[in-house]
């Protein structure tokens, strides 16, 4: 008979749930320590709080939870030949340490990586905090860019906004007060459980909130620019919290002046067909009252259930004056001609939300349901008077231009997740998203003295219905080796239609049904390092308005119409990643089927053009991305570096075709305590020229200056901001269609001087005023 010995050596799962005296989730680095030596076994960062750790093979370790503004936690475990051990709820407390007559003062780096791409931008004691609104706030952010108005991220493309996870309009962003948003996140993977809409999600975290009794700040602001005059922005908010009832109010109120000036030429250089058109467009407007308010009332049922009930609008009356001049030269000589439009806008907007979850076990397994209806609302009724110059003759034409806009949105949506306790977890959904966009457009024309009479080539009807009903499940989990997953797939189906009595009248509708699939996976190593890859796919459709036919008037030869034949662009991203410490480098590649852009067609006379939406055939995105943040006792600094390489390709508008050439996006941003007295901010950013196949994009750049102080055991903050000092943040470049080029120069209100007071009262500690929207996607196509 034979004989062997043999010893097994059992493999066990780590696993548990990290909270704060709150009972909310805390964002921890753990480290698994060795015994008695201490050494490094495994360590990683869990942003929700959930921390697992497979394939540990000592008998004995100690487990170490480290989180910024909380005590750290020694955690001793004995596998005693298990393989499963669920820690189950762990509980940091806050770092409590009386120093006499002592003070600790720290910078926290501006940037932090996670641990699936995503970035977090820390706004508290950066130059960021001192921007006069949240808008602002991200345009300064390393990695967001704002172009027409839109916030994308460097490499990506479009974003969706997100506040504290919640999907949000970027009406509702301005009643934001930046002294309120503590961090900004920036996920270029989001899951499944987001919606196909955007490439990335821009999330603002807001501070944390006091527990008990009331708390809140007032904020007021003024900017000067000579480019456009002066602004002022005043914004309270005030959160109240008594055993289960948690009540917030927020109020802003926007006044002054902002300016954007747009010079453009076209050129037909063909003798046959000549034009040269020099054209300026000159927007003053005057922000009467731009007014965001909210409100909202929860009840707390339990930990982590709650039935909450909110509402937000805004009231934007818009004044001032559009300005344009366009001197026209043609085979038949030169004329001259300028318009002015007296401005009259008002746009109300209402959003009522009702959110229920229910917890269903202390693993973070619950049940959410919430509903929101949204009605947007805009009355114009603008006054143009337009010179014609030709020769020695001149004419004189008046028009009025009566608007009438309705959209009204509603959503529903159900999300379950299931949480286990090898820290795995499942999350499954569906949602219902109506919207129904009703336009009237009439406008009058009166020569000379004549009465007005209605032109019907201008004035047009327009209405516009859609359904989604999407569903979505999304897997995320470990695996042995330091090794995190999440796979997630998304289905949506969509149909419309589309009526329009605009170009003759034209009846749309359309029925398509899309699947949007998403993989992530992430390893760590003992040294620190980690590595990651993914996939998502995405979609994006064409705001309702820029379905519109009708004409928006901008000068006698120049309108600004929608495109009923717009098709969503759809849009496949795969990325790898490498983190170590505070350095990130990450690489990818984005296919954009559809391109939505925009250029200006020839109308329907010689010298006329339309801007317009257009879809382009496809779009090839490379791109490289690399941070790093550096710390010392008296300067922090973080910069970012982006190569992309894009190529479009038109099959259908004969763009000329250009050699693509890379584009740089380069950005830093800097702190220096001086002597703990104050601080001295200084921000820049670079984006150099770019040339896309169809389009060439001029290079741009801002650099600001701000100094910030406290007082008053930091109830009161002052900042003095210097903003895009050189002035240099131009949207300018150039591209030919069919026969014409086209150069665009426009210039906006950002070189100004701030100043910024910020007070705040009441008891800093945590509470979560929770109201989850559920139609913020199809509201920001209200726009």
């Amino acid at each position: 008979m034979l004989t062997q010995i043999t010893i097994a050596q059992n493999r066990y799962t780590v696993s548990g749930n990290v909270v704060d005296v709150n009972r909310q989730p805390v964002a921890v680095y753990a480290r698994l320590l060795s015994l008695p030596d201490s050494a490094l076994l495994q360590g990683a960062p869990f942003e929700d709080g959930r921390i697992t750790f497979t394939g540990i093979d000592r008998a004995q370790v100690a487990l170490r939870l480290s989180s910024i503004g909380l005590s750290d936690t020694l955690i001793l475990i004995n596998a005693n030949g298990r393989t499963q051990i669920d820690l189950g709820t762990i509980l940091m407390h806050e770092h409590v340490q009386a120093l006499a007559d002592v003070t600790v003062r720290g910078q926290a780096p501006l940037v932090r990586q996670g641990t699936n791409g995503t970035t977090e931008i820390q706004v508290t004691g950066s130059i960021l905090a001192g921007s006069i609104s949240a808008t602002e706030l991200l345009g300064r952010s390393p990695g967001i860019i704002f172009a027409e108005g839109r916030a994308g991220v460097a490499g990506r493309g479009e974003a969706l906004i997100f506040l504290n996870g919640q999907a949000i309009t970027y009406e509702q962003m301005a009643a934001i007060p930046v002294s309120r948003i503590a961090r900004v996140e920036v996920i270029p993977n989001p899951s499944a459980r987001y919606d196909a809409e955007g490439k990335a999600v821009i999330n603002i975290v807001t501070k944390s909130l006091s527990e008990g009794g009331m708390t809140g700040s007032v904020t007021q602001q003024y900017a000067y620019t000579r480019f456009a005059g002066g602004e002022l922005n005043t914004l309270a908010d005030a959160q109240y919290t008594h055993n289960r009832l948690s009540l917030q109010a927020n109020y802003a109120l926007q006044t002054g002046n902002s300016r954007e000036v747009l010079h453009t030429t076209r050129t037909r250089p063909s003798p046959t067909d000549f034009l040269h058109s020099d054209l300026t467009t000159d927007w003053q407007r005057k922000m009467r009252n731009y007014s965001n308010f909210g409100a909202g009332a929860q009840w707390n049922l339990n930990t982590n259930s709650y039935i909450s009930l909110s509402y937000k609008g805004n009231l934007y009356s818009l004044g001032g004056s559009q300005n344009s001049s366009n001197a026209l030269t043609d085979k038949s000589g030169s004329s001259f001609y300028e318009s002015r439009i007296a401005k009259d806008e008002e746009r109300w907007n209402h959003a009522v939300t009702l959110n229920f979850q229910q917890a269903l076990d202390t693993l973070g397994s619950a049940l959410f349901v919430g509903t929101q209806y949204a009605r947007f609302t805009t009355d114009q009724h603008d006054r143009i008077a337009e010179t014609s110059v030709a020769g020695d003759s001149t004419s004189l034409r008046n028009l009025l231009n009566d608007v009438l806009i309705r959209i009204q949105i509603s959503s529903s949506q159900f999300d379950y997740t299931k949480a286990f306790r090898n820290g795995h977890k499942l999350e499954t959904g569906a949602k219902f998203s109506y919207a129904d966009n009703g336009s009237g457009t009439d406008f009058l024309v009166s020569a000379g003295d004549s009465p007005f009479q209605p032109d019907p080539t201008l004035s047009s009807n327009f209405r516009y219905r859609e359904k989604v009903p999407a569903a979505h499940v999304n897997y995320q989990g470990n695996l042995e080796g330091n090794v995190r997953f999440g796979a997630g797939l998304r289905g949506e189906y969509t149909t419309y239609s589309l009526n329009t009595t605009a170009r003759g009248g034209q009846v749309i509708g359309d029925r398509y049904f899309n699947v949007f699939p998403n993989l992530f996976v992430s390893k760590n190593y003992a040294n620190g390092l980690q590595s990651r890859i993914s996939y998502i796919s995405k979609i994006t459709r064409p705001r309702y308005q820029a379905l519109n036919p009708f004409v928006i008037y901008q000068d006698p030869f120049t309108t600004i119409e929608g495109n009923p034949n717009m098709q969503p662009e759809k849009i496949h991203t795969f990325e790898t990643g490498l983190q170590y410490k505070q350095l990130d480098v990450r690489a990818g590649y984005t296919y954009t089927k559809d391109k939505i852009s925009g250029a200006a067609l020839r109308g329907g006379s010689p010298n006329s053009y339309i801007l317009k939406g257009i879809n382009l055939a496809k779009e090839h995105l490379f791109f490289l991305t690399a941070s790093a943040t550096f710390n010392i006792a008296w300067w922090s600094t973080t910069n970012t570096f982006t190569v992309s390489r894009n190529k479009l390709i038109d099959n259908e508008y004969g763009f000329e075709i250009l050699k693509p050439k890379p584009q740089l996006y380069a950005y830093s941003n800097n702190t220096f305590d001086v002597n703990h007295l104050f601080k001295i901010q200084l921000m820049a950013w670079y984006l150099s020229e770019r040339s896309q196949g169809l389009y060439n994009d001029f290079s741009r750049s801002t650099v600001t200056v701000g100094v910030e102080k406290d007082f008053w055991k930091n109830a009161l903050k002052i900042r003095l901001t210097a903003n895009d000092i050189f002035h240099q943040s131009h949207v300018h470049g150039k591209y030919s269609v069919g026969q014409t080029n086209i150069y665009y120069h426009r210039t906006y209100s950002t070189a100004f001087f701030g100043i910024s007071a910020v007070y705040q009262f009441g008891r800093a500690g945590k509470i979560a005023f929770n109201s989850r929207s559920t139609g913020e996607t199809e509201q920001n196509r209200a726009r």
